[in-house]
């Protein structure tokens, strides 16, 4: 059940942090700050001061005390928290001590050393509680101290030995925060909830603390320690991060007037909805709120209806056609101008379409598109983009073993620099690869830093041994699998399945490639150079624990959390383990590309996650893979997708026809293929002389018989000559006698006949009129084949 809940959480932060993740309402007033003053002086001295001791320290406090509240007294309110806000101090952050020494004179570093020790007392002690804005300027280390050993002593000590795990600088922040939290709400540490953390982190945001607002130590203590509900997410970066929205949130942030328009884009993205993304989705929405609708509304206030006059229409395409500045003016022109045009074309042709299936919900709104087909054409933008893409892979896949006996050295070269600077006392040189290092001083952070002794350069050899393995291991499992970046990312300790092959009940290892762009999941053969990368992998995330961690990784698509897996690519940062996020895998390529020193024309070469996809699918092709099996593979759902990563060369397409007739000559009869015989020539050379006609050229196939049985006129197989014209028109003339003599005779069958030949007689007349009409050409007649011309045979050889 608590499993469920956390999921939950987990999967829907927004939502969760909109209803029950409120932070706690700041109490106007409380017990402690309504005392009087004797009472609260009393109370003060007694839990922060000894008097029996006599120490300097006590008399100070004593003294400190006194002043400010002699200050407090003069201002109004009712409480001593009233007189702490209406007095200015709050509001002053650091300077406030300038307030009760206005009008002093020249104002010294012990009064305001007194003023402050003071006002420890009175923020420890509970009678005023500062804002956030006011203790972040503070920091003073005493106050949080008196204020953990007054308020809550246990439930600090309980957490401060629940981080011992933790660096010092790690410890010490979380506990400050709570503090905090502590000062600024009041009551004990079990008092603090979801949405005081919340308050906090945004305070610190906003008062440019961003380092410590992502240290989220604080709230993991009090997750772990039950502090906090089971139905709290299990990180803070779950209720950092903006979640998903709904369709009525995304499109009121775009300010539509029209409140008709706004009613109508919301019941289109609802209806959409189900088919996209939430990435998608927002994308979609940005494109027909922001650049369409509400750019009407700008340029022509008072618009109501889909139905655009064609200046409307045009002047609108004008201004989309160009990225412009906040005042409006062209910047460059948008690069994907076309493709924001289909989102409107198709945005009135889903309404035209859905007008026919319901009418009373949206044939009103039908209006004629104001978008040509023929101005959303992309063909040639992809013709375009594919022939870089295939120029591009055509560049990097004989790069790729350069690529790889670089990530491999550099992840070398960094584990032995961090491991020969642990093995280096501090300030002292060690020697890596020609290279000198001076080892740093290690800090809180149990990070390995190194000077470079020439240079001067300050490295974060942690960081790079952590960045050379990562980009290691993405360009092996990229390269040996051909998935996307998302999916490698989305990889767990379940992914691996033992499949058993039928045949020979071999036991393979098989790797469960997760649902992601497709929905559809499949299975992947892990080949031995592939099981080595991911054993690295898992030795490394495991750190000599049992099992992986389980983490929570965010789908920056659909926007949501998944439930704790044990992820492959997932690394320590700070205090917890996150899984490998897509900005630090480029990181992580940018830094491999640059050190790899790979260039093309004089350009380093920048590889990207994507460019292993295709030459992936590349290579496979051009090794013989059917290209439906690479489709397969790579979770395709068209073949065509597959061929369009696939960069063909010009070599391939020559190698491979060639390859296709060695395969096609080995089934045909071998006889076919042998030696020729001066006999066979000698009637292949006669098959040109049986050819020669008196109208012309017979076209007949060789070794073919005559299938008119040489009724050369009607044959369409002759090939007439211009200059037997003469010839065919006496042939002609005495066909008309002959069909005479037939009819007066009575020999029907031979009146058809020759009624057949004469009509093939006088078409070929007419095309030989045709042809004698053109310009005239050169004749070169027929080849002259010699006796001795292709043979082989012994007597011709020398």
């Amino acid at each position: 059940m608590v499993q469920a809940d956390v999921a939950k959480a987990v999967e829907s932060p927004e939502e969760d942090k909109s209803l029950e993740w409120e932070p706690r309402a700041c109490e106007a007033s409380w017990w402690q700050t309504r005392q009087s003053r004797e009472s609260l002086v009393e109370r003060l001295l007694g839990l922060f001061t000894d008097p029996t001791a006599g120490l300097i320290r006590d008399k100070t406090r004593r003294r400190g005390l006194s002043k400010l509240l002699d200050w407090l007294e003069g201002q109004p309110g009712e409480t001593w928290q009233d007189r702490w806000m209406a007095s200015g101090a709050d509001a002053a952050g650091s300077e406030w001590t300038d307030l009760p020494l206005a009008g002093r004179g020249a104002i010294k570093r012990h009064q305001r050393d007194e003023l402050a020790t003071g006002l420890v007392l009175l923020v420890a002690g509970q009678a005023i509680r500062p804002s956030y804005p006011w203790l972040l300027r503070q920091r003073l280390t005493v106050m949080l101290a008196e204020t953990r050993a007054a308020s809550d002593p246990d439930a600090f000590r309980q957490l401060e030995q629940s981080a011992q795990h933790a660096t010092i600088a790690a410890r010490s922040d979380a506990l400050n925060k709570l503090t905090w939290i502590v000062i600024r709400k009041g009551g004990l540490v079990r008092d603090i909830t979801v949405g005081d953390c919340i308050e906090l982190t945004a305070s610190l945001e906003e008062h440019h603390f961003r380092g410590s607002a992502g240290r989220p130590l604080f709230y993991a203590l009090l997750k772990e320690t039950g502090v906090l509900p089971a139905s709290a997410p299990l990180r803070l970066r779950a209720l950092r991060i903006e979640g998903r929205r709904s369709v009525e949130q995304i499109v009121d942030g775009y300010g539509i007037e029209c409140r008709a328009v706004r009613n109508l884009l919301v019941e289109y993205f609802t209806e959409r909805a189900p088919e996209l993304d939430h990435v998608s989705l927002r994308s979609i929405a940005r494109n027909l709120c922001r650049l369409f609708w509400r750019d009407l509304e700008i340029h022509h206030p008072g618009i109501d209806s889909l139905r655009l006059a064609p200046e409307v229409a045009q002047a609108w395409k004008e201004r989309l056609a160009y990225i412009r500045d906040v005042d409006g003016h062209p910047v460059r022109p948008r690069v994907n101008f076309r493709s924001e045009l289909v989102f409107v074309r198709a945005f009135y042709q889903d309404i035209a379409r859905w007008a026919a299936d319901d009418p009373a919900r949206w044939a009103h709104w039908a209006a004629p598109c104001p978008i040509k087909a023929s101005e959303c054409a992309t063909k040639k933008s992809r013709s375009g983009v594919k022939s870089r893409m295939d120029q591009r892979t055509r560049t990097q896949l004989p790069l790729l073993p350069a690529l790889l006996r670089a990530v491999d050295q550099q992840r070398k070269d960094a584990e032995n620099r961090i491991t020969a600077a642990r093995a280096t006392p501090a300030g002292e040189r060690f020697l890596v690869a020609g290279q000198e290092f001076e080892r740093c001083r290690s800090g809180q952070a149990n990070r390995v830093y190194a000077t470079e002794v020439t240079t001067g350069r300050r490295r974060n050899l942690t960081h790079e041994e952590e960045a050379g393995f990562w980009s290691w291991a993405t360009v092996e499992v990229l390269r040996h699998t051909g998935i996307r970046i998302e999916e490698m990312l989305e990889l767990t300790h379940h992914s691996f399945i033992a499949y058993t092959l039928p045949t020979t009940g071999e036991v393979v290892p098989m790797l469960q490639v997760a649902p992601s762009k497709t929905d559809a999941e499949r299975l992947l053969l892990v080949s031995p150079e592939l099981a080595e990368v991911l054993t690295a992998v898992i030795f490394r995330v495991r750190a000599g624990h049992a099992a992986l961690p389980l983490v929570s990784a965010y789908d920056v698509f659909e926007q949501t959390w998944s439930p704790p897996m044990p992820f492959l690519f997932q690394r320590r940062y700070g205090t917890e383990d996150r899984p490998l996020t897509r900005s630090y895998i480029r990181e992580c390529l940018v830094a491999t590309s640059q050190s790899a020193q790979i260039t093309v024309a004089g350009n380093p070469l920048e590889w990207r996650p994507h460019d292993f996809r295709r030459i992936f699918v590349t290579d496979a092709i051009r090794s013989g893979l059917p290209p439906h099996i690479a489709a397969k593979i790579c979770g395709h759902a068209a073949l065509d997708t597959t061929m369009g990563y696939a960069a063909i060369y010009p070599e391939d397409v020559i190698s491979h026809h060639r390859a296709f007739i060695a395969r096609r000559r080995t089934e045909r009869p071998s006889e076919e293929y042998r030696e020729l015989t001066p006999t066979e020539w000698d009637e292949f050379l006669a098959h040109f002389e049986l050819r020669k006609v008196a109208l012309g050229t017979c076209g007949r196939d060789y070794a073919t018989p005559c299938q008119h049985e040489n009724a050369c006129v009607r044959c369409p197989l002759l090939l007439v000559e211009p200059a037997q014209m003469p010839r065919l028109q006496e042939i002609h003339a005495n066909l008309v006698d002959r069909l005479q003599e037939a009819r007066d005779q009575g020999w029907l069958g031979e009146v058809a006949a020759i009624e057949t030949t004469m009509a093939a007689a006088a078409q070929k007349l007419e095309a030989m009129r045709d042809r004698a009409a053109q310009p005239s050409t050169v004749h070169l007649g027929m080849p002259d084949f010699r006796r001795d011309a292709g043979r082989s045979s012994a007597e011709f050889k020398d």
